[in-house]
Parts: C-alpha cells; structure tokens; sequence
C-alpha cells in the first residue's frame, strides 16, 4: 500500500505530457524506448519560448533515460543561415542541454522525401498542381464549406512523375507547379484538403548547394524525418495540434505496428510586454529598432544572456511556469523573479553611483584614506569581503537627497543623520547650488565614533546610502534597460503597428562612478548586485579602457507602463 501511495504521487507529479510518455514506456510501445527532438528552424535566434520547448525536449529525455536530437528543420534555404544555426547549438548548451552525437538536419533526408513522395504519386497519394496559390487557396474552402478539386486532381500517375522530375530539374519557374497529396477535399479538417507537400524553390542551400530545385514543405517532412531518426515523441506547441492528423496521415504511409511516432502538444509561451514572432523580432533587428540579435532588451535567449540572464533562472522560470494546454500569457515579472532570486544568491555587491553628486564632509581629514571592509554578499558569508577607499569627497545618487523633504524621507536632507554604508553616520548642513538651480555640493559632517567595528557604530538611524570615493573612483557606461514595450500585451492591439508600441524608454545610457573593487575585478559577463539601485551584468562592448554595465533588473519590481 505504501509503494502505491508513493507512485500516485510521483504521478501527481508529472505534467500530462510526462504522465503520457511514462505511460506509453510502461506499455511497452516502441519496445520501451524514449527518443524526443528538438527541431529548430534555422530561420532566426532562439528566444524564451524556445527556452520553454528546450526544457521540455531535452529534460525529459533526460528524466526518463531517453535522448534527444537537434534536428533543423531546414527547408526553406531562402530564410536560412548557418549564423543562425550555430547560434541555436551556443543556446542550446549554455542552457545546460546536448545532443551528444545526435546532431541531424532534415536536409539529411531530401533524398528519402524524395522517395517517399515519389513513391505517393505512383500509389495515387499526390499529384502535381498547376493553378497558383491563390487559386489554390480560393478552391480549399472554408471550415463551414468543401473545397472544390484541382482540374489536375486525377492527372495520370505518369504525368505526374515526369513533371514532378522535371520540376527538380528546374524547367519550370517559382510558383508554377507544386506537388499536393491527394487526401479529400471534403474534409472538416482544413489540412487534409490537398496539402502541399513540394514547392519550387531556386535558390542555393546552406547544405546541400543547387542540388534540389524542390523543397518538402513542413506538415511533409517533419514527420517522416522522425520517423527516419526513430524518434518515439514528437512534442510540439498547440497550434500544431489541428496538424496531427496530418502528421499521422503521412505517418500511416510508411509506419508499421513495430514503431510509430506520437505527437504531443503543449502551450506555448507568450510574455507580456514583448513579441515572440521570430519575423517582428527579425523586424526590429533589421530595421534599427534594436541593437542586434542579442540586444538585451530582446527576449531572444542571445539577448537574455547579454542583459545577464542566467540559464538557471531560465530553466527555474520554465519550471514555475509549467506546461499546460491552454494558451495565455504568463507575467515578465515572473521571469524577473527568477534571475533576482538566483543573483541575490550569487551576485556579489558593489558600489556604484548611476546618478552622482558630489558629497562633502567638512570635518573629515583632507589627506585621509580609510579602507573600508565590504560584504560581498551577505546571503553567503563564504564569498568573503573587499575593502573600499573612504575620502573626503564621495558621489553619492542625486536622489538620495532632498533639501525640503517630506516627513518620511529617510535618506539625506539637512538636520537629519544618515549612514554612510559600512562606514560612519554623517549629518547633512547643507548645499551648494550652481547657475541653474540644481544642486552641486552637499555638505555634512561625520561622528569619528560611529565607524563601523566601533563602540557607537549601532546608533540608529533609519537611512544607509551606498557612496564611491571621489579621488579613486572609476568611470563606468551604464545601460538602463526598461521593458521593449510600453503595452502590456502587443498582441492585443490589433489595429496599431506592433512598432508602434514600443517604449521609447526602453534604453537610458549614463555615465557612473565605480569603486576600485568593481573596476580591477570585472570581466566580461560578470553579474554584480549595485547596493540599492538593482542587478547588472558587464557587457561585451567593455575593453580595456571602457567598461560597460547593463541592467538586468531592478531590485524589485516597480515598472509602471506608460499611460
């Protein structure tokens, strides 16, 4: 009884896609075996919803003992590129993922699609087609109404192999001729209205050159190419879920009891405040809108990793988020979450001012340096410590004081004591002004007693600000990301140009301070937690002269869309 309890809940446990697997491996199918893949489009980068199907196609292999393949989908050479596929197989095992030997592409198989549909026309199963798309469109129908057959529909088998050959050969343009399975036109299932299942294309591929004039079009040769590599699940999105039929139709063709593939659909991943089209993200790079691929306001894996994303928080993201099949939107907050619970574990803290002006203590040495001691990181107490320089002067943020402050500002203003952080406890006497009204100098005195370490450094005061020394502090670049777009849901806005909605804010460059620590230590890709102000990440634009800094994200969330 006891071992049944224990297995109820391990099946309570599992989502309805690896309750389905387990199931199907308990029966037996496939002779017990578990081989899913992963089938990218080397059409664009990977973003966040890929990360989502990444963590379902790889993880339960990897949870049930299987494998799984990285397979390209590469059929359609005019939008492919190998940047693309090389930057999939980097975003695929900074992820945590790999393929091992299992690297395969569906140009691996034209010659057996090749076959394959050859081997339809003489059965009866596909026929070539002369009308346009259009015409091909209008006569398909609609879900309500049957569509009407091709004139070429019952075309003898002969006629249809000679052209079909021809075809490949390249002696007919783009667009004049395809090659549809023949399935029924009447059907209430849209797809099995003569899909099309080649198409002329005349352009060189990345792989394979001039050597095809014809290329399969996904619904033909997705399936058959897991059925060729032997894979058991095919887990997919949910708007594949009305091709299934499809899929299986083709399937039924060259499957036997033995082995079969199944196909299994789950929600896809739409976040707010952003778009996952791959062709509007393609827009934006193309156009200018962004940076590039991996701008770290993309939500392209590429670009998380720049904006200092880890693939741990990724994957714990993925794994809150769980799969389902209903489609919505899930919060961009909850990613944000995730990467602020993982730095605040393992991101050391530093000083930085974003926003600098001068602070004075009038009373303090002119000629003295303390080192002052620094935690790293208080939520692990074996990342050790750091020292910074304390002077005179220091830069501390602009809106840490106030000169007419209201009653619950804690931070600095006239007559009020603050804490200068892990250093002593100032009060403010004033400021200076310049020409234009803003403030440039302010003014306070320290309490020699209350260094930290000392007898009165736990007088209590309600403020700490975080501060660099004036006369050791280095010059940073830092990059204030806010959200791509100022919408909630782009998605939603039917009647506007998704470029419409972007947030004009989205990028905010200043100059800061750094302390010594921070400039002597930093490396490309490095993620820091700047005391009070949020998480950031050194870019790759930093050399030795420069060093760039983007924001993650804040230290909590308080973004408010424009209204």
């Amino acid at each position: 009884m006891e071992a049944e309890n224990i297995d109820k809940t391990k099946e309570k446990s599992l989502n309805f896609i690896e309750l389905a697997v387990s199931e199907d491996l308990a029966a037996g199918k496939n002779g017990g075996r578990l081989s899913t893949r992963f089938p990218p489009e080397p059409n664009g980068y990977l973003h966040i919803g890929h990360a989502k199907a990444i963590c379902m196609d790889f993880g339960i292999a990897e949870k049930f003992g299987g494998t799984c393949n990285l397979r390209f989908d590469d059929t359609n050479p005019v939008k492919e590129d190998v940047e693309y596929v090389d930057a999939i197989k980097e975003d695929i095992h900074w992820l945590g993922f790999d393929w091992g030997d299992r690297l395969y592409y569906a140009s691996d198989y034209f010659p057996k699609l090749w076959d394959l549909a050859v081997r339809l026309i003489k059965e009866g199963y596909a026929y070539v087609d002369e009308q346009s798309s259009e015409q091909i469109a209008e006569q398909k129908g609609t879900p309500t109404q049957p569509g009407i057959e091709s004139p070429f529909r019952n075309r003898p088998v002969e006629e249809n192999l000679d052209l079909f050959e021809r075809m490949n050969k390249g002696e007919f343009p783009e667009g004049s001729m395809v090659l549809r399975a023949k399935i029924d036109m009447a059907s209430p299932n849209m797809h099995f209205r003569d899909p099309i299942m080649y198409r002329i294309i005349k352009h060189p591929h990345h792989r394979t050159g001039t050597q095809w004039n014809v290329y399969p079009m996904y619904d033909f040769a997705h399936g058959q190419s897991d059925f060729f590599e032997g894979v058991t699940h095919s887990i997919c999105t949910l708007e594949f879920e009305v091709h299934r039929p499809l899929y299986n139709w083709f399937i039924d063709r060259i499957a036997d009891e033995s082995y079969r593939p199944r196909q299994l659909e789950f929600n896809r991943l739409n976040l707010t405040y952003t778009v996952m089209s791959k062709r509007k993200l393609l827009q934006l790079v193309k156009e200018g809108y962004v940076s590039g691929w991996d701008d770290p306001r993309m939500p392209t894996i590429c670009g998380l990793r720049r904006r200092g994303y880890t693939p741990e928080s990724i994957r714990n993201f993925v794994e809150r988020i769980g799969y389902t099949k209903y489609d919505g939107v899930i919060s961009v907050s909850l990613l944000e979450h995730s990467i602020r619970e993982d730095l605040n574990m393992n991101a050391n803290r530093v000083s930085a001012v974003v926003n600098p002006v001068k602070l004075i203590i009038t009373n303090y040495p002119e000629d003295l340096t303390e080192e002052m001691v620094m935690d790293n990181n208080p939520e692990r107490p074996e990342a050790g410590t750091h020292t910074a320089p304390f002077t005179r002067e220091l830069y501390i943020e602009r809106e840490d004081f106030m000169e007419d402050a209201p009653k619950k500002f804690f931070r600095m203003t006239p007559g009020k004591e603050v804490r200068l952080k892990s250093a002593y406890v100032v009060k403010c006497t004033g400021c200076k002004h310049a020409a234009d009204g803003s403030v440039e100098e302010i003014y306070c005195e320290y309490d020699p007693l209350t260094k930290s370490g000392m007898p009165e450094s736990g007088r209590k005061v309600k403020g700490t600000l975080h501060w660099v020394s004036v006369k050791y502090a280095h010059k940073a670049e830092i990059r204030l990301y806010e959200r791509l777009f100022d919408v909630e849901n782009p998605a939603d806005e039917k009647d506007r140009d998704f470029r419409e909605l972007l947030n004009p804010d989205s990028l905010k460059t200043v100059t800061g301070f750094i302390e010594p620590y921070l400039a002597d230590t930093a490396k490309v890709g490095d993620r820091y937690q700047f005391q009070r102000i949020g998480y950031f990440c050194v870019d790759k634009d930093s050399d030795s002269n420069r060093l760039v800094f983007n924001r993650t994200v804040s230290l909590k969330d308080g973004y408010k869309p424009q209204q």
